[in-house]
């Protein structure tokens, strides 16, 4: 079925293969050097485990060339699964920290793949800059300015990622205003590996578009009516939560509750290859584990369409592709 997925971290989806690629082109060292190895080093086994990956994957790219790669990759597995839009969250400071990649090398190799997915795949990929929480402040301003700079142009909002509680989202109030100021949305992450409270931060604060998680909002109902009243989507990226240990199964989460509240939920994959799934396998997980009716998957989808943050224009025939693509799937 065409689908949009809305939160999925680019560095987090690299496939083992060319993260392997990767390191030997560029001559870093890895935990493994077999593709057999890598996968095993891939299995989600707890965060610091996963924060290692993650910043060891970041290490191998080195070169615009490596980000475009990456992107290509990423776009080519979206359009298989028959992903028709994609707003994939990209750590440019991190890469700016470990690989001294400037922003504006790193944006051109972006809108490269941008192009390439638009012109020979016919799907759309969008980026979300994310400020990494416990980054001093001036960091995530400089963040902010590369992001509003670029709005409209391969980026399409401001992030703010990382975990939860290392420090208050206050401390990057500055480079939200600068977001703010030039119409540009907020998508924090919030209500994964903290509560309601966080929650009810990032919203004070950040004003948001969207929420990546908040799947913990169950736990203060006056955050459930503030979701509800603003109509803020969430990002739910289930098999994730499970491996956090945010739910301890599947068959526990709180995404049919979520429903059931009336709130504005969206089915993602967050890092498909560290959490051993995809965008694909998340939608027939929760069919089958919930009993979601084709209804259902519909609704899903459709509310991942119109929360994406697309012109008016390009989101209407967004939404009339998925359509077209539903309505075949029945004519079958």
């Amino acid at each position: 079925m065409p689908k949009v997925e809305l939160h999925v971290h680019l560095e987090g989806s690299i496939r083992p293969e060319t993260v392997l690629k990767l390191s030997e082109r560029n001559k870093v060292e890895l935990s493994a050097n077999t593709i057999e190895g890598l996968k095993d080093w891939y299995k989600f086994r707890n965060f610091p485990h996963f924060v290692e990956i993650y910043v060891a994957i970041s290490k191998c790219i080195k070169t615009p060339d490596d980000i475009e790669l990456i992107a290509r990759e990423f776009i080519e597995g979206q359009a298989a699964q028959n992903v028709l839009h994609t707003e994939a969250t990209f750590s440019a400071t991190t890469l700016d920290k470990h690989n001294k990649i400037p922003w504006p090398d790193q944006h051109a190799a972006l809108k490269r793949a941008i192009a390439y997915g638009k012109d020979e795949l016919g799907v759309s990929l969008n980026f979300v800059l994310d400020i990494v929480r416990g980054d001093p402040a001036e960091r995530g301003l400089e963040l902010a300015q590369w992001a509003v700079g670029a709005f409209g142009d391969g980026v399409c909002a401001l992030g703010l990622s990382g975990i939860e509680g290392i420090c208050e989202a206050e401390r990057y109030a500055e480079a939200f205003k600068l977001a703010h100021d030039a119409g540009m949305p907020i998508v924090p992450h919030a209500g994964e590996t903290r509560g309601a409270d966080s929650m009810a931060e990032v919203i004070r604060v950040t004003d948001p578009k969207r929420i990546g998680h908040g799947v913990r909002c169950l736990e203060d109902p006056a955050v459930v009516r503030l979701l509800l009243d603003k109509q803020i989507p969430l990002e739910v990226n289930p098999s994730s939560n499970v491996c956090l240990g945010v739910f301890p199964s599947l068959e526990e989460h709180s995404l049919p509750k979520l429903m059931d509240e009336g709130l504005y939920v969206t089915i993602n994959s967050d890092d498909p290859p560290m959490f051993d799934t995809t965008i694909t396998d998340e939608f027939h997980k929760c069919a089958n584990t919930f009993g979601f009716s084709e209804d259902i998957l519909w609704s899903l989808c459709l509310n991942a369409a119109n929360a994406a943050l697309l012109p008016a224009e390009e989101k209407r025939a967004l939404i009339g592709r998925m359509r077209e693509g539903f309505n075949a799937i029945e004519r079958e």
